[in-house]
C-alpha cells in the first residue's frame, strides 16, 4: 500500500510527459506498459492480501458475504477513478455544468489525480496499521506454504484438481457469449456520435443501484449453491447483447443537429440498468462460489487464483470481439469500378481511384448474434455441469496436505 501511494505520487510528476503533447510529441508507450505493469502487480498484492482477510476474518457460513464487500467496493472504486474523473476531468462537462467562465481544461488534471490518491493511499494505510490489530490471543493457523516456490508448486497442484480443473475450463469459456455486448457496445455507440462524457455520466445514476444490488443478492448467493444465481441470471444477460445492438442500430436514425433526446438517453439508461442486474448476478455469484471453496490455509492465494481465472474468462473474450469486428465487416468500394476494400491496401486503392469504402455489413451485428447462439449452447450444453460444481464435498477443493 505504502509502495503503491509512493508510486503514484511520483508518477503524477512524469505522467504529462509519458503521454506527450499531442504536439509533435507522442506517447512513450514502452514507458506507459512498464508503468502499468507495475500497477497492476502492486494492485495483485493488495487484492490477494485483502482477499486472504476477508476469508479469515468472516466465518465459514458467512464467507460468502466476501463477494458484496468486494463488489461495493469495486463499485465505488469505479465511480471515483472513472466516472468522476472523466468528468472533472473533461473542459466541456465542466464549462456546461461546474463553472461560469470557461477555461480551455477541465477542474482537474489526470497528474492532480495521482497525486490526491497517492496521498489518500498513505493516509489510510497508516490509519489501519494504527487502528486495526491483529488478534494474537488466537492461535495461528499452521500455513500450507513456506516460500514463493512452495506457493507456485501448490498452486500448480491445486488447478490438477478435478474440481478445480473443471471450473477453470468452464470459466474461461462461460462469458463468451456476453463479450461482443461488453466490449464493442460501448465503442460503437462513441462511433455513432454518443459523446463519452455523456455515456460516463449517465453512470452515475447507476452508482446506488450497483451498491444495493450486491447487498440484495447476497441473500441467495451467501447459502450453499450461489452458482444457481449464477446461471438463472445468464439467459437474460444474453438477450441483452441484442437488445444492445438493436440500441447501436438504433442510434443514427434518432440523432439530429443538436445532438440527441432525451428518451433516447432514457432508453440508455435503462437498458445498462438491466445489464447490471444481471451482470451483477452472475459476479457477486461467481466471487460467492470462490470464497465458499477456497482453502483458507492459503485462502488469500486460492481464492485470488480462482477470481484470476473468472477474471481472464471475461478479459479473452472481450479482446477477440474487439479484434474480430474489422474482419467480420463486409466494406464495398463506391465511385470506383473494379475496387474492392477487403483489406487495408485495398481500401487505400479504392480511396486512390476516387471511391470510398462504404460499410454494407457491419461487423458488430454479426458477431453479437454469433456470441449470443455460443453463450446459449454454453448455457444449455454445459451450464447444468457448471451448477453442478457446488454439489462437490469440501474435500474436493482442500489442499493435499504434505505433512
Amino acid at each position: 500500500q505504502y509502495v503503491l501511494g509512493l508510486f503514484m505520487i511520483y508518477m503524477s510528476t512524469q505522467v504529462d510527459v509519458l503521454l506527450g503533447d499531442g504536439q509533435g510529441r507522442g506517447p512513450d508507450v514502452v514507458a506507459l506498459t512498464v508503468t502499468f505493469f507495475l500497477f497492476e502487480f502492486l494492485a495483485a498484492t493488495q487484492d490477494i492480501a485483502v482477499d486472504g482477510w476477508a476469508l479469515t476474518m468472516l466465518s465459514r457460513e458467512n464467507v460468502g458475504y466476501a463477494s458484496t464487500c468486494n463488489s461495493v467496493g469495486q463499485t465505488a472504486g469505479y465511480f471515483l477513478g472513472n466516472v468522476l474523473f472523466l468528468a472533472l476531468e473533461s473542459a466541456s462537462f465542466c464549462n456546461k455544468y461546474l463553472r461560469f467562465q470557461p477555461q480551455p481544461q477541465g477542474i482537474v488534471t489526470l497528474s492532480d489525480f495521482l497525486f490526491f490518491w497517492g496521498a489518500v493511499f498513505l493516509i489510510t494505510t497508516t490509519l489501519v496499521a494504527l487502528l486495526k490489530k491483529e488478534n494474537k490471543e488466537l492461535t495461528p493457523t499452521k500455513e500450507e506454504t513456506k516460500g514463493i516456490t512452495d506457493t507456485y508448486r501448490l498452486l500448480f497442484s491445486i488447478i490438477k484438481m478435478p474440481a478445480v480443473l473443471t471450473f477453470c475450463l468452464l470459466i474461461l469459456t462461460a462469458k463468451v457469449g456476453f463479450s461482443a455486448a461488453d466490449a464493442v457496445t460501448g465503442l460503437k455507440l462513441v462511433e455513432e456520435g454518443v459523446p463519452k462524457e455523456h455515456l460516463a455520466l449517465l453512470a452515475v445514476p447507476m452508482v446506488p443501484l450497483q451498491i444495493i444490488l450486491p447487498l440484495i443478492i447476497s441473500k441467495y448467493t451467501a447459502g450453499p449453491q450461489p452458482l444457481n444465481t449464477f446461471y438463472k441470471a445468464m439467459p437474460f444477460r444474453l438477450l441483452l447483447g441484442l437488445e444492445f445492438a438493436f440500441l447501436v442500430w438504433w442510434t443514427p436514425k434518432v440523432k439530429h443537429e443538436g445532438g440527441f433526446p432525451v428518451y433516447y438517453y432514457v432508453v440508455v439508461l435503462l437498458s445498462y440498468a438491466l445489464h447490471q442486474i444481471t451482470l451483477y448476478s452472475m459476479y457477486v455469484a461467481i466471487m460467492a462460489f470462490n470464497a465458499k471453496v477456497s482453502d483458507p490455509l492459503i485462502g488469500g492465494t486460492y481464492m485470488t487464483l480462482l477470481n484470476t481465472v473468472s477474471n481472464l474468462g471475461g478479459n479473452w473474450p472481450s479482446t477477440v470481439a474487439l479484434w474480430l469486428v474489422d474482419p467480420l465487416t463486409v466494406k464495398e468500394c463506391a465511385g470506383a469500378q473494379e475496387q474492392t476494400c477487403g483489406t487495408t491496401v485495398a481500401a487505400e486503392l479504392c480511396k486512390k481511384a476516387g471511391g470510398s469504402c462504404v460499410t454494407t455489413l457491419d461487423g458488430y451485428y454479426v458477431e453479437s448474434v454469433i456470441c449470443v447462439l455460443l453463450g446459449f449452447g454454453w448455457w444449455f450444453l454445459l451450464g447444468p455441469k457448471f451448477k453442478k460444481l457446488q454439489d462437490e464435498g469440501q474435500s474436493s477443493w482442500k489442499c493435499k496436505r504434505t505433512n
